[in-house]
Order: C-alpha cells, then structure tokens, then sequence
C-alpha cells in the first residue's frame, strides 16, 4: 500500500493552481491534469467507476460491502491551489525528527521558518515535517485531503473484513477561487451527507464558516495635465484611499479572530484615470454581514455625491454563506467526527471556519458536508507544512468514521 506522504509528494509536483476572475471552467485547464492523474490512480486500486467529467471534476465510488442498511458517505477535497502564491515547482521536503528549532527552508534566498513565528510547530517535535523551499506554497491545501482519502479507499479496498456502506468520492477544481462547487452534481454524487477533508491541525472539525462576498469597486477619474489640473483633475488613486480610509480601521484580518468579520482589500491597481479594488468581505453573523455589504453602498453613494455620478462603482457579488444552518438538523455527522477522534485518542476540536470550503455550498445544495481536518498548517504561503503523522492519524479518522457508520 503507497504511503499518505508518498501520494501526497507526487500530487504537489503536479500545478493547479486555480486563477482568479477566469472566464472559464475550470479557471485553468492545468487542473485536469491532476484529474486525469487521480482517475488512472483510482482506477489502478480498484474504483471502476472513476471519472472526470467535463468541469474537471472526478467522481468515484466504493461499493458496501455490508447486508446492513447504512448511509451513504461521502468524501470530498478539491485540486486546486490557491492564486496567493505560486504553485508551480513545488519543491517539497521532508525535515525528519523535526528538533523544535528554525527551519531554514531556502538557505540562499535566507528564508527561515521560525518558532518564534509560528509556536505551533513545536507541538510536532521528533515528528516528520514536509515543507517548502520558501519559494512557492506546499499545496496540503488540499492535496493532502486527496491524498488521505485515497489511502482511506485503497486500505479498505485491500481490508474487505471491514464492512462499510456505500462511499462516495469527489474532487473538485477551482475551490480556492470560490468556484468549486459551481458544476458538482450533487444528484450523481449520491450520498446521504457528505465531509471535505480541507482542515487544518489533527483533530479540527468545522461545521461553522463564514458569509462570504466579493466586492469589486472600480474608482473612474479624470486625467489632466498636472500643470493645469486645478478644478478638473479627478484623481482616482486618491479616491480610493478615501474609499478604503472610509472602512472601519480594526475589520481587517490582522485585526481579527474566531467570530469576528472582516473586510479585506486583497488587490489594487490603477492610475489617475482609473483605480480597482478588489474586496473579500466576510462575517460569521448574517446580519453584521449585510452591515457589512450595505456599508459599501453607503461610502459609494457619498463619493459619488462628491465626486459626480459613477465615480464609484460597485459590485457586490455572495459567495457563500454559513453552513451552520444546514448542520444542524444532521448533527450526528458532528457527533460521529467526535466519537471517531475519541476512539483514536485524538482530542477533537470544533472551531469556526475563518475562510471558505466548498462544504458550506454543497450544504445549501442539499449535501450536509462539514470540514475535518487534514493535518497541515499555514495555508497558502511560503510557511506551510505538513507533519506526515498528521496525515496518517487522519488516515485512520476516516477510516473509523467509516467503521462507526457501518455498526
């Protein structure tokens, strides 16, 4: 049986990284390459009936092999990395017995992964750390969620003493650019409810995310000779730092933790004639959420009252919402998740999602589909790593999951 770290290592050399405002599907067609790579693996211990279908995403299914009538479970990670970093020559390593000290990822660009920095690394010393070179992000998100679940199909493919239900896979492109959902065929997928193994620390579960929206706002000015400029220049840098000056200091990201929103201005570029400021506006809370949204109206509509008519413009576009609602009336999927950490002496942790999973849009689809986690840290940059007995304690949480449902 190939190791969860071995299929993990081969699926970061494969670049998937998802592009944003793409007018396509999947954003890049790169991702299927992945697909294609995966569906062959699927194939190759056992799943007959894996595919890609035309949007890139992959299906497959285990056939119970139990005369008890049990639910049909499903388990879902998506292929695509994020667009913060580059994702390209991924050139991952393994720090083994790991001794609690720095970590000099790329000794030539001095780019050092630090305790002081990042505490949590220490919880993982003598274990075996996979990290970067400092130059790209590893890809455990959510490479590694593929990985697990495809060591949990293949040990219960090769261990047919133990009974299950029906087991429903899925991986899905272009999650990290808040598409990921937008083709899946939640009919065809055919589980009763369903987990995205997309988490972080050993032990997390997530049934709580945020309401997500972008917020897209173009600044249109007036360009004049600076030499003449007086009474006519509209200068639409100028006005969009009095647009982002004009949103609460402390609701950004760095000010921010647990349940509380954020506005975050992610990109900006522009001249004299015009400015654009991309937005992702989020808050656990519906109604602090629509303050949210409704705030941008307001400093739009004052600008413009300043300006002149259309000198902002925005557009404000819902990505998803709080899965919590969707949860609750399934809670035993929580409860199952708990008991099965539990057994494997694994301290389970519910946190709030502070970000997106395609769970909390299958949830709205009908597909109950919390998040649990894959073991890595530090997501999206240059710092993440992976402890490989994360990954294989993980492993072993699908694996009861599984058990516990086939009782």
């Amino acid at each position: 049986m190939v190791k969860v770290h071995e299929r993990f290592l081969n699926y970061v050399a494969i670049d998937t990284q998802s592009v944003e405002d793409a007018d396509c599907f999947p954003s890049s067609e790169k991702q299927k390459n992945l697909g294609l790579f995966l569906v062959k693996e699927m194939k190759g211990i056992g799943i007959l009936d894996a595919h890609m279908d035309d949007f890139g995403y992959v299906y497959g299914t285990l056939p119970g092999n139990t005369d008890k009538k049990v639910s049909t479970i499903g388990f879902i990670a998506h292929m695509d990395t994020s667009p913060d970093m580059p994702g390209n020559d991924v050139k991952a390593k393994i720090v083994k017995n790991y001794d609690g000290k720095d970590i000099i990822l790329n000794e030539e660009k001095n780019i050092v992964m630090q305790t002081e920095v990042f505490e949590h690394m220490l919880d993982y010393i003598g274990q075996d750390l996979i990290v970067t070179d400092g130059t790209t992000l590893l890809g455990a998100d959510n490479k590694a969620g593929i990985a697990e679940i495809m060591s949990l199909a293949e040990f219960l493919i090769q261990n047919p003493d133990i009974k299950h239900g029906t087991i429903k896979i899925g991986f899905t492109p272009d999650e990290e650019v808040g598409c990921g959902t937008d083709h899946f065929d939640v009919k065809k997928f055919g589980a009763d409810f369903a987990y995205t193994v997309d988490g972080g620390k050993l032990g997390e579960i997530e049934y709580e995310n945020f309401n997500a929206a972008s917020a897209k706002v173009v600044i249109n000015g007036t360009n004049i000779h600076p030499g003449s400029a007086k009474n006519k220049m509209k200068n639409s840098i100028l006005i969009a730092m009095e647009f982002q000056n004009m949103l609460p200091v402390y609701e950004t990201p760095a000010n921010t933790e647990n349940y509380e929103g954020f506005n975050h201005l992610n990109d900006i570029c522009g001249d004299v004639e015009e400015t654009k400021l991309s937005y992702i506006i989020r808050d656990h809370d519906i109604n602090k959420f629509q303050i949210k949204k409704d705030r941008f109206i307001k400093i739009a509509d004052y600008l413009n009252e300043k300006y002149g008519n259309d000198t902002v413009v925005v557009n404000l576009k819902d990505s998803y919402f709080n899965m919590k609602e969707m949860i609750l009336p399934h809670m035993h999927i929580i409860e199952t998740a708990q008991k099965a950490m539990e057994e494997l002496n694994i301290k389970p942790t519910i946190l709030p999602i502070r970000g997106g999973t395609d769970g909390a849009r299958l949830s709205y689809m009908g597909l109950p589909c919390p998040n649990i986690c894959t073991g890595g840290h530090n997501f999206h940059g240059r710092y993440e790593y992976i402890p490989i007995q994360s990954m294989e304690k993980t492993v072993e949480i699908l694996i009861k999951i599984v058990e516990l449902y086939s009782k």
